[in-house]
């Protein structure tokens, strides 16, 4: 993320989700921030190209903040409902409330609240309604990163001690539920449970095509390793948000220090059984597995059952970040501080928190567009 000379340099701590968390400066929550310098500038930067630098031909500035309003309403998210509506009154207030926009809408409050119901059919809905592939994409995106953005913050506010009142006694999340259809759209067989084994995955929307990208383009998607994927190449439909997303994921998953790689990698698997993306849970089971060297944890975990209990069968650390990391990606504004305290006690520094905390919400991003945007299958020997 670059800056002019007559700018001052952006510092984790004052970007808008540590504001909103209200993160105090010289503080241990504040210098763990710095730490994920990478993590948080990006943030920042992909909700620029969002809400300011993206193409307002495909979605208005009006129709974005509009459906990050949404969102952060369907959430309850009394700060972003704040934050969006005054951004939106700024600039005149909600577009016209036509048959495309309530299309839309109806869209946003399912990938808001309940990503797995929101399937091909979706797409087809808004499609008719006269939405084009680059704009549901954008779409997606916007409310994907607000509902990151309301765990981000979410979190923040519990670890800085600025989160208010919560429950004496937090109600515990259960696991979701999945799709269990036998076969894709198109045919292929798909899985009915989750699991370690690696998963294709095949888009409900076409791809952004190779022909159309310039040589910069294709450099940086390809350096990305997303060049051969259809799912990077969907989402290059919209190539400045996907660029700053990459950075984003990798400044919370490759950063050095802080929350070992295997429970980071954890939290996903994690969002991912809350939200039933199966795909997601595939990836991020088998890393956390490997690194862990705990396979019989792993697999408790993905074996359970939609409304029984995520932490069943695991150590008490792993019992504690399930319960928090559970509460997070379910409902955010609900997440207790006891789940925390838990933590602390066992010796998780801020830093640790912060990555617990951070893969939690980046899933709660990438669960939205994975389920949202197609679909896995089985790859047959």
């Amino acid at each position: 993320m670059s800056t002019s000379a007559q700018s001052p340099v952006l510092q984790p701590q004052d970007t808008l989700v540590a504001q909103l968390a209200g993160v105090q400066p010289g503080s241990a929550l504040a210098a763990a921030l710095a730490t994920r310098e990478e993590f948080l500038l990006n943030t920042e930067a992909s909700g620029h190209v969002l809400f300011e630098g993206g193409d307002l031909q495909r979605l208005s500035l009006a129709q974005r903040l509009a459906f990050a309003l949404a969102t952060s309403q369907a959430q309850a998210d009394e700060q972003l409902i704040a934050h969006y509506g005054q951004r939106l009154a700024a600039v005149g207030g909600a577009p016209a409330d036509d048959v495309r926009q309530q299309a839309a809408l109806v869209h946003v409050q399912r990938l808001a609240t309940a990503p797995v119901s929101a399937g091909q059919a979706s797409l087809r809905a808004l499609e008719a309604a006269g939405w084009s592939a680059d704009a549901i994409v954008t779409l997606a995106q916007i409310v994907a990163y607000t509902s990151f953005q309301s765990r981000l913050v979410a979190g923040l506010r519990l670890i800085a001690g600025t989160a208010g009142q919560t429950m004496a006694v937090p109600v515990e999340v259960r696991a979701g539920t999945w799709h269990t259809q036998p076969q894709t759209g198109s045919g292929k067989p798909a899985p009915t449970a989750f699991t370690r084994d690696e998963l294709g995955w095949e888009p409900w929307l076409a791809p952004r095509d190779h022909a159309t990208l310039t040589g910069s383009e294709a450099a940086k998607l390809e350096k990305a390793g997303h060049l051969r994927s259809d799912y990077f190449m969907l989402l290059a439909r919209d190539l400045p948000v996907l660029e700053h997303r990459t950075r984003t994921d990798k400044g919370i998953f490759y950063s050095h220090g802080g929350l070992p790689r295997a429970e980071r990698e954890l939290a996903a698997t994690v969002s991912s059984k809350v939200n039933g993306c199966i795909y997601c849970a595939s990836v991020h089971a088998r890393k956390a597995a490997y690194l862990a060297g705990d396979v019989n944890a792993v697999d408790a975990l993905l074996a359970v059952a939609p409304g029984a209990d995520l932490a069943a069968h695991q150590n008490p650390r792993w019992q504690a970040q399930i319960r928090l990391a559970a509460q997070l990606a379910a409902t955010p504004q609900a997440a207790n501080a006891s789940h925390l305290a838990t933590l602390r006690a066992m010796g998780l520094s801020e830093l640790e928190l912060l990555d617990l905390v951070g893969s939690v919400a980046f899933f709660s991003w990438a669960n939205r567009l994975m389920l949202t945007l197609g679909e896995p299958f089985l790859l047959v020997a």
